[in-house]
């Protein structure tokens, strides 16, 4: 388990740090109460973290099932934002292991600056990308302030033409941008707070399938950056060779016998016991 250089309520506000803090104190006492700690993680890749621990039980990796509108058990499914699957059929129409996937999640804010260091990032790696831009993401344009991407790229970019470089949404389904074949990477935040500081250790230092942005001086992820690192993850073949062994050690672990699916009924059966 990797060893924490910042605390999880890291944060620059004063109200957010405490409320975070107190959060986590008060789940770690409560959590002493429990026999059992169900975990969506896989006992195969993080064996060490769930050694230290021994009520934990991890059942994971956890997907969604058929999110399809006409299945009623999705009834009560919820998302931040309206999600845009037009995105699919414009991944359909890409090759293989060609497309960039941009998303911050629900709650990380750029500025302009920042933002036109990404975009102008993007269009350097000369390779198509689907970016999910949700309103709020830029800070000077407000929560509610729909994003236009014009003057924002200095060419092939225009959201209605698929045949341009890219494209950008407002909220994308997630789970199945991220199964699409067209997708080899993922441009995401990491390290900002909460657990994201053990999950990019994990992915950079421990299981080495990511790389992480280097910031300039003034602290802004510069263009050339972006590319670089892009260009470099793409094309190290030891990233690819323990990306794909880590997704079929994962997988091994949902099986019928693997240690998920064991650790889950051994959970239904001390329920009935």
């Amino acid at each position: 388990m990797p060893a924490a250089d910042k605390a999880p309520w890291n944060f620059d506000d004063a109200v957010a740090k405490r409320m975070t803090f107190d959060h986590i104190f008060k789940t770690s006492q409560s959590s002493e109460m429990a026999n059992w700690w169900l975990c969506n993680t896989a006992y195969s890749i993080e064996a060490k973290a769930c050694s230290l621990l021994p009520k934990i039980l991890p059942i994971g990796p956890l997907m969604a099932n058929d999110q399809s509108a006409s299945n009623p058990r999705n009834i009560l499914r919820s998302h931040f934002w309206v999600e845009d699957s037009s995105c699919l059929s414009w991944l359909d129409q890409q090759k293989p292991c060609s497309v960039i996937h941009v998303a911050f999640g629900s709650s990380t804010v750029h500025d302009k600056a920042q933002f036109q260091e990404l975009s102008l990032g993007l269009e350097l790696t000369r390779r198509p990308f689907l970016w999910v831009v949700r309103p709020g993401f830029i800070s000077e344009l407000g929560k509610n302030t729909t994003f236009n991407p014009n003057g924002i790229f200095e060419n092939n970019y225009n959201n209605n033409n698929n045949n341009n470089l890219g494209k950008i949404i407002g909220w994308a389904p997630q789970q199945k941008v991220l199964g699409h074949p067209s997708i080899p990477c993922f441009v995401s935040h990491c390290a900002l707070f909460s657990d994201q500081f053990a999950n990019k250790s994990y992915i950079c230092d421990i299981w080495k399938v990511g790389m992480g942005f280097q910031p300039s001086v003034n602290d802004i992820v510069l263009r050339e950056e972006v590319k670089n690192k892009v260009d470099q993850l793409l094309g190290d073949e030891d990233i690819i060779r323990r990306s794909l062994e880590l997704k079929e050690m994962v997988m091994k672990d949902v099986t019928q016998d693997g240690q998920s699916s064991k650790n889950f009924n051994n959970f239904i059966n001390w329920l009935e016991a």
